[in-house]
């Protein structure tokens, strides 16, 4: 039975076994697959100021993350958004509101390191979650690198690619950053810890060029396309660090913030462009409309 802890439905609610329950359910036990060998897949999407930006391509992606690991996608994506509007209508209508659907495995076979994709479990996740404001962050180079596709499900937003990104946060917060960029393992830039890299030079944008390492974002090819039909070129490329140092103005793309200024790396110091105040705009302007 699903117990919920002192948390209330003021704050989260969760969708799981045919029912809807308050506070942070109790999903899993010590021998579920995914509480002790990493066998999670999710994905977040966004509620604020009433609306849900790309919430259909959020509910796929889960999707596919699962598919990717190995999981078995129980909940079509109908039902998937049908369970979104039914928790949705459990909040103010201007929450500002984490949306998480989750898989897992339940079973091993024999008890083991592989799952059985027959057992895969399921939730639905709504939670509030304040938008973060756009202040700026200071960030550094993270000694840390992202994998590739033979070493790690790069392919699935899956819930064992994270400790290595929060590692490389705790040792940047350690020196004294809020976030860091991450090289892939030839030592290109992939990403900050948290969300993708952007930078702006001379009026254009650069982004890192998806090369397996890295999941491309939603919120990161809604930015990308948002920019383009505004007329601003942007240019997917392979990226040093030097690259980010000598830019004009630095920011992040990301679900859980969406658009963020980055105001230095390590010594070099940066100010919220009108590139990134175009590129926050266009994506409101997207948002409500």
């Amino acid at each position: 039975m699903a117990t919920a802890s002192p948390e209330t439905s003021e704050t989260t609610w969760t969708f799981f076994e045919d029912a809807w329950h308050p506070g942070n359910v109790r999903l899993m036990g010590p021998r579920t697959h995914g509480a002790w060998l990493g066998s999670t897949v999710f994905d977040g999407a966004r509620a604020f100021e009433g609306v849900s930006p790309d919430l259909d391509r959020h509910i796929a992606r889960v999707n596919r993350s699962a598919v990717a690991l190995g999981l078995k996608p129980k909940v079509e994506e109908e039902r998937w958004l049908g369970l979104v509007r039914e928790g949705l209508a459990r909040f103010p209508r201007d929450a500002e509101l984490y949306i998480r659907p989750m898989y897992w495995a339940e079973d091993g076979f024999a008890g083991g390191v592989r799952f059985d994709p027959e057992s895969t479990n399921w939730c639905l996740s709504l939670y509030h979650a304040p938008m973060p404001l756009p202040a700026g962050v200071r960030a550094t180079l993270s000694p840390f690198r992202r994998p590739s596709i033979e070493t790690a499900p790069v392919d699935a937003k899956a819930g064992c690619l994270y400790p290595n990104g929060t590692r490389a946060l705790i040792e940047a917060h350690g020196r004294g950053f809020g976030n860091c960029l991450m090289r892939d393992g030839l030592g290109n830039i992939a990403e900050f810890a948290n969300a993708n890299a952007f930078f702006a030079r001379d009026g254009v944008v650069f982004t890192p060029v998806p090369n397996g390492s890295f999941l491309a974002g939603i919120t990161r090819a809604r930015v990308i396309g948002l920019l383009r039909e505004a007329g601003v070129t942007v240019v997917e490329a392979t990226l040093a660090y030097a690259d980010f140092l000598a830019a004009d103005e630095v920011f992040t793309a990301g679900n859980f913030a969406k658009l963020a200024p980055i105001t230095a790396l390590d010594d070099a110091r940066f100010e919220p462009g009108p590139i990134f105040r175009k590129a926050r705009q266009l994506y409101w302007d997207f948002a409500h409309g």
